[in-house]
């Protein structure tokens, strides 16, 4: 928990520093080049404090690497395509969250459980993606008579408009709402299926999620972001509802499939609106702020389901976070009429 705090943290000080600097890449490679310096740090590792120090900058890269790239995801799309993009970053993401644990797992079975050999192999991905970032990306460059600024003064400050105020606290209704996937995994073992099947709801959720991250981006940029929260928030309360009853693997499957599109439909869009409400020369400071109201809302979540769950059960927690997703609802509805129709 408190490696998990100390990136949500630097992920506010990295997108701040990227605003004052004028320089987003240079910051997303230190960061991908410190989390694949991680790896040889764990095949090496003879003791626990070697470990935990690896896990920590593992961590500490990670956080660094978050706002600047999405701001600079930002600065280089173009804004007709901005909700495409972020879709497209989603959707990458995820494949790569699962099936690099699938062919780690696989080569463990190969390699009769060499997990040092598995971290060797893990800097090769990591290389790749430092030099894909340094060789194929070439960032805006900030206009010379620009001078730097304090992107925490004030005045600065003030210049983050009502309109990305008001996509903030949005977003953390949806994390209090979707809590952690993690109990999509728990409520597995209410249905009567084989224990060793259980990782399957996680593969489904993120292969729906990466399939339709793009798709749900591209659409995005053509219709209102206000209706296709207000509908990824009406499914998300679909998928709690049958997951809330959820006791054979059929119906246990649908929610999960559900869960997966409201990920899709939503994540990259929240991004794209902050890209969109925020200037471009505090992009870095909106998404840092973003994240870390994002990453303590749902921290307080999980904490939150998980003692609903142990007090009263798998569906009173599931009926929890359909509770939140009505309320984010509601704040949808109550959206100022200046925002506009694309909003």
């Amino acid at each position: 928990m408190k490696v998990e705090s100390t990136a949500l943290i630097i992920k506010v000080f990295s997108g701040i520093i990227s605003d004052y600097i004028g320089k987003r890449k240079s910051l997303a490679l230190f960061s991908y080049a410190l989390g694949a310096l991680t790896k040889p740090l764990f095949a090496l590792a003879s003791s626990s404090g070697l470990v935990l120090t690896a896990h920590l900058l593992d961590r500490i890269g990670k956080g660094v690497r978050g706002a600047p790239r999405d701001a600079l995801i930002a600065d280089i799309a173009p804004p007709h395509l901005r909700g495409a993009s972020f879709g497209l970053r989603q959707s990458l993401d995820t494949v790569g969250a699962f099936l690099g644990p699938l062919i780690a797992t696989g080569l463990m079975l190969l390699w009769a459980n060499d997990f040092r050999a598995i971290f060797w192999i893990a800097v090769i991905p990591g290389t790749l993606a430092v030099n894909l970032l340094f060789f194929g990306i070439t960032e805006p460059e900030r206009p010379h008579s620009e001078k730097r600024i304090n992107p925490i003064s004030r005045q600065n400050l003030q210049r983050l408009s009502f309109s990305y105020w008001w996509v903030v606290p949005i977003s953390a209704f949806f994390m209090l709402a979707r809590f952690s996937e993690a109990f999509l995994v728990l409520q597995t073992l209410q249905v009567d299926i084989p224990l060793a099947l259980t990782p399957l709801v996680m593969v489904v959720m993120n292969i729906i999620y990466a399939a339709s991250a793009y798709p749900f981006g591209k659409l995005s940029d053509r219709i209102s972001h206000y209706k296709l929260l207000g509908v990824g928030l009406i499914i998300l309360v679909i998928a709690d509802l049958i997951l809330a009853h959820s006791n054979q693997w059929s119906t246990l499957l649908l929610g999960v499939t559900l869960w997966g599109i409201h990920m899709g439909m939503t994540q990259g869009l929240l991004s794209a609106m902050v890209a969109e409400n925020a200037p471009a020369d505090l992009r870095g400071t909106a998404y840092g702020f973003f994240s870390l109201i994002n990453g303590l809302t749902l921290l307080i979540a999980i904490v939150l389901a998980g003692f609903v769950w142990d007090q009263f059960g798998a569906t009173t927690t599931f009926y929890t976070g359909a509770s939140f997703c009505l309320l984010a609802l509601v704040g949808l509805t109550l959206k100022p009429a200046h925002l506009g129709t694309k909003f």
